[in-house]
């Protein structure tokens, strides 16, 4: 199917160009999030007409992006979860647990807007990228850790503590004392 990109849409194409997508990420995400039309003739007159007014709208949206980039520049944020002795997660840290943090942060995040290419399944400071319009992204700082004192402590070294880590400090202060 050909549509008409009423935005720019990642890996796909910039507003105004008509794009061959197949049926089904047209019927199901590109039309009802009102990212693309049809690219029938009568929609291209209407994108026509409307084209300035989509453009001035984008770059509204755009500045009001890059204004809270800006304030979000640095931002980390820490999740709590439960994991084992080996640093790995019972479960695991999802876009949808990453936007709650930055709501409780006081940023306004949609989950959608969180891109997570795997869930995170370990403890650790991570990098996690946030479109907050299809052309302003920025990357945010994701500690997960068992307890907030730990993650205090794993934000100052930049690498998560895991009781294999303990074990080893214990076993070279016996071999001191030898």
């Amino acid at each position: 199917m050909e549509v008409i990109l009423l935005e720019r849409v990642e890996k796909l194409g910039q507003m105004g160009e008509v794009v061959r997508v197949k049926d089904g990420f047209a019927r199901n995400f590109l039309l009802p999030r009102k990212k693309a039309l049809r690219a029938t003739d009568a929609n291209r007159k209407r994108f026509e007409n409307e084209r300035a007014d989509l453009e001035l709208h984008n770059l509204q949206l755009k500045s009001e992006a890059e204004q809270i980039a800006k304030r979000m520049t640095g931002v980390s944020v820490v999740v709590v979860r439960q994991a084992g002795d080996t640093g790995q997660l019972y479960g695991s840290v999802s876009n949808r647990d990453v936007s709650e943090a930055l709501i409780e942060a006081g940023y306004k995040v949609d989950r959608r807007q969180v891109v997570l290419d795997t869930p995170i399944k370990t403890l650790g400071v991570h990098a996690v990228r946030v479109n907050l319009h299809p052309e302003v992204a920025i990357t945010v700082g994701v500690n997960v850790a068992r307890s907030a004192a730990e993650a205090q402590a794993q934000a100052s070294s930049g690498v998560a503590f895991v009781e294999k880590d303990l074990e080893v400090e214990e076993d070279d202060d016996e071999d001191a004392e030898d």
